[in-house]
């Protein structure tokens, strides 16, 4: 059972939270609340817990600002938002969970379910870390977390070359390392990283159009060569998206 604790600088909410966590997840036992970043260290350092159900905006600073103030923690964060703002980005890059207030109780067993499975310190630590460098970083320079079968890798997002899509599988080639396959569709890969200038060329392949070597005309197909000598097929009803997105490169 994991001992947990409940910030948030409304008290209606707070109370909502605390009495909805209760009801659905009979496995937190709940140790106390707290209404700010201040109040929130005092009561992290008094009583210890497992896991902290953390607001993000507060009087007296953010989340993020307690974290950095209460230093290098065994606790487990899920971080709670009333708000589709910046952290937002910041969170799925770094693999942290976050929930929306209000909160959706099978969201909230979900992300318990995944606080208690996570028993790894140091994968905790490279999530957080990653979520503190992207906060601080400008977007050109901001790191993305990635899960294989046998590791937890913290990327940079403007090393990777190309994304290709194999069902439920996702494999990103770096311009300087060894390719990487995880178990996510390439799809929620796309709208993470269109804003960094990526581009969905094909079914099965997400560019990094900072990479973009020249194009190939063919009768049997377009091709898109990287800097790195792939070789990515465009496929004919994204011809027209790309050309216009190369003439204003």
């Amino acid at each position: 059972m994991l001992r947990a604790v409940v910030i948030d600088d409304i008290e209606a909410i707070r109370t909502k939270n605390y009495e909805l966590i209760k009801v659905t997840c009979p496995n937190i036992a709940l140790v106390g609340q707290a209404d700010s970043v201040a109040s929130g260290l005092q009561l992290i350092k008094q009583v210890v817990p497992d896991l902290i159900f953390l607001d993000v905006e507060m009087p007296d600073g953010t989340g993020f600002d307690l974290l950095q103030k209460l230093g290098p923690t065994h606790c487990k964060v899920i971080f709670v938002t009333g708000f589709e703002d910046f952290a937002i980005r910041a969170f799925r890059f770094s693999a942290i969970d976050y929930l929306l207030k209000p909160l959706d109780p099978e969201e909230l067993i979900e992300a318990v379910r995944k606080a208690e499975a996570l028993q790894n310190k140091e994968v905790w630590e490279l999530k957080l870390n990653t979520l503190f460098t992207n906060l601080e970083r400008p977007k050109n320079l901001q790191k993305l977390v990635l899960k294989t079968a046998e590791k937890i890798y913290s990327v940079n997002i403007q090393d990777i070359v190309h994304c290709e899509s194999d069902k439920n599988y996702t494999t990103f080639y770096f311009i300087n390392a060894p390719k990487l396959v995880v178990s996510t569709t390439l799809k929620e890969y796309e709208t993470l990283l269109k804003p960094f200038n990526f581009f969905r060329c094909h079914q099965s392949h997400l560019i990094n159009m900072l990479y973009f070597d020249h194009f190939i005309k063919s009768d049997g197909g377009n091709t898109i060569v990287m800097k790195n000598k792939s070789a990515i097929p465009l496929s004919i009803r994204k011809k027209e998206e790309f050309l216009l997105l190369i003439d204003s490169l």
